[in-house]
């Protein structure tokens, strides 16, 4: 049977990523012993107040179909956070509630760009943007980052990139795998491109909570920005809330509307008992919010200083987010290959860096997601498997 052009544009690398990490489950299933860090899935509980408001709220009978844009509290209470952080002045209009980030930034390609449309983005990039904007029948332009400049964009070379066919930009800051974040002279140089080509920006900001050093920019609040930026967030990574599906875009109210009608024919909304439940998440000052914030830290600097002076591998300290990218370039294979080994013999899961675009290639992704006695033992057996294959190479 025949099937639309569709399903071959939501295919490709970030699809295929996925593919150790399903393997490593399947090894699980089977009895072995494997150290999962190969998905960005916090290992900590949904603190407790958030879960009692779900449950209150069902046992109130918050069952029905609520507001496809998203409850008008949650939406207030989103918009008051996100002015409380950055400065930009936007209420509930300019929300709109979506099931998680992921689901946020497909519903503003969609609705912001057509077929043969260019949209720059960042690399490395999180392996389901080229599958999104495939979607739409955009064309990604990846714009490459240096390592050694801590994966961190140069605005000189987005400026290149900028065709007449160029529509929309995407940066994710935090990044995902990086952990790189933009300083505020960068969002600057980007914001000048935007207004001056006349571009729409998507902002990722999904890992905005997981900020160890600096201070995190959201690029609406800069002069002209507002009118030009979607910003995309959600309570996945800061709350270890991923199984709850609650994200959203805030953005130009036409823009707005035009996410709720896609809303209204795709999702038809949220359940009420999530939304109720995220309204605490945002209101209330959670103590195991700041505590799961810090022991990301913690676990950053373990890694880094676990692998920094082992042959073979050189971690890239990040600034946000929760995982750690190593160079395993001097160990002699690619990026796939020692991870395929590494779970093969050693008994850990991780991505290869190659999934996220060439600008990572020769590097591993590290989730920070197992504690950190797990965590020191997967370190430990990333290093054996490096300096076995140092040795090789050496002689």
């Amino acid at each position: 049977m025949r099937f639309s052009d569709l399903t071959r544009r939501i295919t490709g690398d970030g699809a295929a990523a996925w593919q150790i990490h399903d393997r490593a489950l399947a090894m699980r299933e089977q009895g072995m012993d494997v150290l999962l860090l190969s998905v960005g899935d916090p290992d900590f509980d949904t603190p407790p107040a958030i879960v009692e408001a779900a449950v209150a709220s069902l046992r109130a009978g918050d069952t029905h179909y609520s507001d496809t844009r998203g409850l008008q509290s949650l939406r207030a209470s989103i918009a008051r956070h996100h002015q409380a952080r950055c400065g930009q002045p936007v209420g509930a209009g300019h929300v709109t509630v979506l099931p998680g980030a992921q689901c946020a930034v497909y519903a503003v390609a969609q609705c912001l760009l057509d077929p043969g449309d260019e949209v720059i983005v960042a690399e490395p990039m999180y392996v389901t943007y080229e599958a999104v904007f495939g979607a739409c029948g955009a064309k990604v332009v990846p714009v490459p980052v240096s390592p050694e400049n801590a994966f961190r964009v140069d605005p000189a070379d987005v400026a290149r990139l900028i065709t007449p066919r160029t529509r929309a930009m995407l940066l994710n800051s935090p990044n995902n795998p990086s952990g790189a974040s933009l300083p505020l002279p960068t969002w600057q140089a980007l914001a000048h491109l935007c207004i001056d080509d006349d571009l729409w920006l998507i902002s990722d900001e999904v890992y905005s909570d997981l900020l160890y050093e600096g201070e995190h920019i959201s690029p609406a609040s800069l002069p002209g920005m507002a009118e030009r930026t979607a910003t995309i967030n959600s309570l996945s990574k800061s709350h270890a809330m991923t199984g709850w599906r609650v994200g959203w875009a805030i953005c130009p109210e036409p823009l707005a509307e035009h996410l709720a009608n896609l809303s209204l024919c795709m999702l038809f909304g949220l359940p009420d008992f999530v939304q109720r439940a995220a309204e605490v998440a945002l209101e209330r000052d959670l103590p195991e919010v700041a505590q799961m914030r810090e022991e990301y830290r913690l676990r950053r600097d373990l890694v880094c200083a676990a692998l920094a002076n082992c042959p073979g591998l050189k971690p890239v300290r990040p600034n946000g987010g929760m995982f750690v990218m190593v160079d395993i370039r001097e160990t002699g294979l690619g990026a796939q290959a020692f991870a395929e080994r590494l779970l093969d013999g050693y008994g850990v899961s991780v991505l290869a860096g190659e999934a996220f675009g060439p600008s990572a290639a020769g590097h591993i992704r590290i989730g920070l997601v197992v504690g950190r006695t797990a965590l020191s033992n997967a370190c430990r057996n990333i290093a054996l498997c490096a300096v076995e294959l140092y040795k090789i190479g050496s002689n």
